[in-house]
């Protein structure tokens, strides 16, 4: 089995820092060969846009979708995209390790949803959902927040988690992924963690640590989040009728 870190967080020393090394350290115990795609230190651009494609489709107008297929099916995708496809394509399980800024994903990771997740080569109008390139490949999310765990709630106001995770996961979920709930650490900015006293960060952190450890050691066992199949929606795309998940409609 192999696994891919995907890191998104400037600093290598940081919260986020440790719960990956815990990853890399907790699965390659159970066997997994561990691959790390750390985007700050790598330098990927986040931002897609015509520098990438010297050899354009369209030379008078920029289409991304169109440039992205174009450069897959001839083979001239960006060596940065190119590079990362190949890891995503290696990994039997991926987990994206990053901070909620903004209740959304870093624009460094977002930039990477945008250009890795390649138009006409990991997907295409037939070839998503549960029909995707990537049927039996698993994918979750190891989030830190700076608000406590309560405000994270439906009424809470920091914003539901679970809305604000969605979009990620449904983009994971875009390309056939099984995705597995997320691990979300919070608190680790404020929420009564004083960067001052070291002595109360650092046992904040082991103890997370351990936390994450034992949910590594134990996904196998976990079911995925349920999603909804090309078989759940009528010609409209909308669920049908009888569906168990119409009533919430």
């Amino acid at each position: 089995m192999h696994a891919l870190i995907v890191f998104c967080h400037p600093e290598p020393h940081s919260f986020n820092g440790a719960l990956k090394d815990v990853a890399v350290e907790t699965l390659q115990q159970q066997g997994y060969s561990v691959e790390v795609s750390d985007l700050y230190a790598e330098g990927f651009d986040p931002v897609e846009g015509t520098v990438h494609y010297p050899a354009r489709a369209e030379p008078d107008t920029f289409l991304p979708l169109t440039e992205q297929r174009h450069a897959f099916d001839r083979g001239r995708l960006p060596g940065d995209v190119q590079r990362e496809i190949e890891r995503l394509e290696r990994a039997d399980l991926v987990i994206l390790q990053f901070p909620l800024w903004w209740h959304a994903q870093p624009a460094m990771l977002k930039g990477w949803f945008d250009r890795v997740f390649v138009y006409g080569g990991l997907y295409s109008g037939r070839m998503r959902y549960d029909r995707g390139r990537f049927p039996g490949k698993r994918a979750m999310l190891s989030v830190t927040t700076g608000a406590p765990a309560p405000t994270f709630t439906r009424h809470g106001r920091s914003g539901h988690i679970v809305a604000l995770l969605w979009p990620i996961h449904y983009s994971l979920y875009y390309l056939g992924v099984s995705v597995l709930p997320p691990q979300v650490t919070y608190g680790v900015q404020g929420g009564g963690l004083s960067y001052q006293d070291e002595a109360t960060f650092r046992q904040r952190l082991e103890a997370e640590k351990r936390t994450w450890a034992q949910r590594l050691e134990g996904l196998d066992n976990e079911a995925p989040i349920p999603f909804a199949g090309w078989d759940d929606w009528d010609e409209q795309g909308m669920l049908k009728a009888g569906h168990p998940e119409t009533w919430r409609l």
